[in-house]
């Protein structure tokens, strides 16, 4: 059985895989951030749905990539982990 980083190893060899991976980056880092800063709170789903007014199973389908929120959202989810959203275009 191969592990996952080798079996995504073999998926980058091709270049179309690559490009669709790759373009997931920005969205898996910001999932990737909210995660850990709700860890470092010892704060559960439940919790932080609760302080910016949302439910539990939208925190859960945000931090499964599957809801896209918006600036405004991120924005309080930030303010609920005592944390700063900072997006940039380079």
């Amino acid at each position: 059985m191969k592990s996952f980083n080798q079996y995504l190893k073999e998926k980058m060899q091709d270049p179309k895989y690559k490009k669709h991976y790759d373009a997931l980056g920005p969205e898996f880092a910001i999932i990737e951030g909210v995660i850990k800063k709700r860890l470092e709170n010892k704060m559960t789903q439940t919790q932080l749905a609760s302080k910016i007014g949302t439910t539990q199973s939208a925190i859960a389908r945000f931090e499964s990539g599957d809801y896209n929120p918006s600036i405004s959202m991120l924005n309080k989810i930030a303010d609920a982990l005592d944390a700063k959203l900072k997006i940039s275009i380079t």
